[in-house]
């Protein structure tokens, strides 16, 4: 299996790839075909490898001729295969139709598919429309796809050709129904679906070929995102001097904390701590201060009422964090506007981010970090819409409010103030829980103050934060604190 390439694509991106690859460089679409119906059939034996019946739902494209491709193969291994053919025969045009004439000429036949129960075989692969899906899935396709889901449910494996059928390629939304797979192997190009919205929910494990095109396809225009790598221990930041003192490592300062949220401005402080910042103070409520030093004493906590008493912090800072735990009423309010007429670099979360969105303001030297909710609020829009393009939503938030924009979930997206696309595939379903965003709060704070650029903060900053994450779930996901991140983010900066 080859290694994930970090360029995610487009799907009318990928079709660029594959005419450029037919067109220019003179590889035959069958041969192309042919390959990729290999490289999933191989895929298939690695994951099944006790599989013995082996079905294939084709459409009428060349998902479909990928599944003619992989069903010729299995026979030919002596594998029971059983083909269902979804959508009228008589369309099959083009590498699909020749894929099929010759899984024809080897002596199996694809069956009409009217409802069949498809539990029967041990594997089934959906080869049904991959990224040619032009809206919502209705009909036979949909019932074909009920029906493979039907199948997982009752213990067969799904392995998906391209992309599962019913996804969309470019923003992993589910158009009416998708099939839900194990596996999903992919070529030429990763489709950015697969990776965002609810593509990782039906996707299963990633495997990627490319069909051996020639490295000069890539070169002819940019990907429409970049997959981050998950860092190296030690990879963040380069090693300390000998000489060096806590003042050459910058000062944060946290900015929250309101009655009965103490916790919140306490972890995005403790994980600024733990990732490496010289100095954290905590600008709170009066009556947290004291528990919070009790309970971890390298964080200054500094009780503030107004504005007023925030402004000699501020001083003395070189990044704020500002947010977590904040509360949306006046104090909140007022310690927003200081920090808002502060020249210092800034990262803005949780409340600080509703109450931007009640009264909007560009700036360009701070990093966002809205979940899908906050990101609904700061756009004017449902979460149901952010989360149905997400890539459109996060560069929309950069456009009006300027500086880095990191919209968390699965698959998060940063977008720098270029426009450019990172997307973070790493992480696990242990993170929903409260608390981590406050974690990620600091540990981008810490970043930018140790002299990252806000941008390049935020990139390695979620990378991290995911990486720790995964991490710390060794023992399981369900029960995953914000608070366990902070042993793995030390040995991961070490």
């Amino acid at each position: 299996m080859k290694p994930l390439p970090h360029s995610l694509y487009r799907a009318e991106q990928v079709r660029e790839l594959d005419r450029i690859a037919i067109d220019e460089f003179g590889i035959p679409g069958l041969s192309l075909m042919q390959r990729a119906g290999l490289a999933a059939f191989e895929a298939l034996r690695r994951r099944w490898p006790r599989a013995r019946h082996i079905g294939v739902l084709c459409g009428t494209g060349n998902n479909g001729g990928d599944g003619f491709v992989l069903a010729g193969l299995a026979q030919a291994a002596g594998l029971r295969v059983s083909v269902w053919q979804v959508g009228d025969a008589s369309r099959i045009r083009g590498d699909a139709l020749s894929a099929r004439q010759q899984m024809t000429d080897a002596g199996l036949r694809a069956e009409g598919f009217v409802g069949q129960d498809l539990s029967v075989v041990d594997v089934l692969v959906d080869g049904l429309l991959g990224t040619g899906l032009g809206g919502e899935v209705s009909g036979i396709w949909r019932e074909a796809i009920e029906a493979a889901n039907a199948a997982r449910d009752a213990g067969c494996g799904v392995l998906a050709l391209d992309i599962p059928s019913g996804l969309q390629a470019d923003t992993g939304a589910v158009q009416g129904a998708a099939v839900r797979a194990d596996v999903c192997v992919t070529f030429i190009g990763l489709k950015l679906g697969l990776f965002t919205g609810q593509g990782p929910d039906y996707c299963g494990e990633v495997s990627f070929d490319d069909l051996d095109v020639p490295p000069q396809t890539f070169t002819r225009f940019a990907p429409a995102a970049t997959r981050l790598a998950a860092p190296a221990a030690g990879a963040c930041l380069p090693p300390r001097r000998p000489c060096a003192h806590k003042g050459d490592f910058g000062h944060v300062l946290v900015v929250g904390g309101e009655h009965g949220m103490s916790g919140a401005a306490r972890l995005a402080g403790e994980a600024a701590l733990r990732c490496g910042a010289g100095l954290v103070s905590l600008a709170t409520r009066a009556e947290h201060a004291a528990a919070i030093s009790a309970a971890r004493p390298e964080l200054m906590c500094h009780g503030v009422g107004d504005a007023v008493s925030l402004k000699p912090l501020l001083r003395r800072a070189t990044v704020l964090a500002i947010g977590p735990g904040l509360g949306q009423g006046a104090w909140g309010r007022q310690l927003l506007g200081a920090a808002l007429a502060s020249p210092l670099p800034l990262v803005v979360d949780a409340d600080a981010l509703n109450l931007l969105a009640a009264e909007p303001v560009p700036r360009s030297r701070w990093v966002l970090t809205p979940h899908p909710g906050e990101a609904a609020r700061l756009l004017g829009r449902t979460s149901a819409d952010i989360q149905a393009d997400r890539l459109a939503a996060a560069r929309a938030l950069q456009r009006k409010y300027g500086g880095v924009v990191v919209l968390k979930g699965a698959g998060t997206l940063v977008v720098d103030s270029t426009g450019d696309v990172s997307l973070c595939d790493a992480g696990n379903p242990g993170m929903a829980s409260g608390g981590m965003g406050d974690v990620l709060t600091g540990v981008i704070a810490a970043l930018m103050a140790q002299g990252l650029r806000g941008d390049e903060a935020a990139r390695r900053g979620v990378c991290l934060h995911a990486a720790a994450a995964d991490r710390a779930a060794g023992a399981g996901q369900r029960g995953l604190l914000a608070s366990d991140l902070f042993p793995p983010l030390r040995e991961l900066l070490a």
